[in-house]
């Protein structure tokens, strides 16, 4: 036998299951939005960095380190291993935005199995072409990933104990 109280607590708990449904379906509207709203404002390949970006995470065992601070308040950071003069490994990790995720995870992809030097040449606008651009107050965060590497490679090459003439 249900006592008096108990109809009560059904109803409550069927009002409670329904407006977590509806707050369910209130956020995943609001999500399919923002998506919206991010593919009018980037790129889809930014779009696709940022929503799975790859060689995310720090490294206990680099071989080189760098760090780069935005004027955004953004701060990237670059993982490295070194074999034969290659970049065997290439990791970042980030507290930026989904532009600065994004060109995180494209340049760690890109240098990646690429000799030092030739990563040491990597120019901002490079990435930003990779991405298939970044809208212009996103531009930036090229630049941090950039800077980031090249911190973590010149990180390297001063642990290695290798003087480079054109460190830049």
């Amino acid at each position: 036998m249900v006592g008096p109280g108990a109809s009560g607590a059904m109803i409550a708990m069927d009002s409670e299951d329904e407006a977590h449904k509806e707050l369910d379906a209130l956020v995943e509207n609001i999500s399919r939005i923002l998506e919206h709203e991010d593919e009018k404002l980037y790129s889809r390949e930014v779009v696709e960095e940022f929503r799975n970006p790859q060689n995310i995470g720090r490294m206990a065992d680099a071989d080189g380190s760098g760090v780069a601070d935005g004027l955004c308040g953004d701060t990237m950071e670059f993982y490295v291993k070194i074999k034969s003069d290659r970049i065997e490994t290439c990791m970042f990790y980030t507290d930026g935005c989904g532009a600065t995720i994004a060109s995180g995870s494209r340049l760690s992809r890109f240098v990646t199995g690429m000799d030092l030097e030739a990563a040491m040449t990597v120019k901002p606008n490079d990435l930003v072409s990779l991405l298939s651009g970044l809208p212009p107050d996103h531009e930036h965060c090229a630049s941090l990933a950039v800077i980031a590497l090249r911190n973590a490679l010149r990180d390297y090459y001063k642990r290695a104990g290798i003087e480079r003439k054109d460190a830049e």
